[in-house]
């Protein structure tokens, strides 16, 4: 166990300004490229908190819909993803604490990490550090900017990995993941400043890939 204050990493936020979002894409891109195709044996097969798996009980509270209806192939098609790696699985900003002296930044909370593509945590990071605006404006320079990292950090630990590859499944996995994370909202908390525009638009483009 560490201290994070006595180390420096002394500084949180609810809103960040984007260059600490910038250092959250970072941290995400060396973490997922460290761990590619990890054994996932002695932690969650599935990472993250929310997966169909664990949440019997949202989705049977879901309106009928086709997001409900689907729910099981979008699972499906994240959980499959040939590129697996470790997931954070609850990479929210209030689970990173800042340097701001060094640009550098620590997490915390890993209770959830297991098994999954990479993708999901970009997409729960950028839902927790931008509003509906902020996503339609930020999230796709943010994307490409995820991909930038994780080629320098594939690269950095040596992975021997297709990131070409990787990064067309990964990317085409994107709208599913937010499809994944809004079905888990629409059953826990219908009300949610996380259920915008972006998050449907994002949602229906998973939708008509059935």
């Amino acid at each position: 166990m560490e201290d994070l204050d006595q180390a420096g990493f002394d500084y949180r936020c609810d809103d960040a300004p984007m260059p600490l979002i910038e250092q959250g894409i970072r941290w995400l891109a060396y973490f997922h490229a460290r761990f590619l195709q990890t054994n996932t044996q002695s932690l969650w097969p599935v990472g993250t908190y929310w997966h169909l798996s664990t949440r019997p009980d949202e989705w049977h509270k879901m309106r009928t819909g086709p997001l409900k209806d689907k729910a099981q192939a979008i699972d499906e098609r994240l959980n499959q993803c040939q590129f697996q790696t470790l997931v954070h699985g609850d990479a929210k900003l209030a689970n990173f604490c800042f340097d701001l002296e060094k640009h550098d930044l620590a997490a915390v909370d890993f209770q959830y990490v297991g098994g999954g593509c990479g993708i999901k945590d970009v997409v729960y990071f950028l839902g927790s550090c931008l509003d509906d605006d902020g996503l339609h404006q930020h999230a796709a320079s943010l994307l490409d900017e995820y991909f930038v990292h994780l080629k320098q950090a594939i690269i950095h630990y040596g992975a021997t990995v297709d990131f070409y590859a990787l990064e067309s499944q990964w990317r085409d996995l994107y709208s599913f993941a937010w499809a994944d994370f809004e079905r888990f909202l629409l059953g826990w908390a219908t009300e949610h400043y996380k259920l915008n525009s972006y998050s449907k638009a994002q949602t229906n483009i998973a939708l008509t890939a059935f």
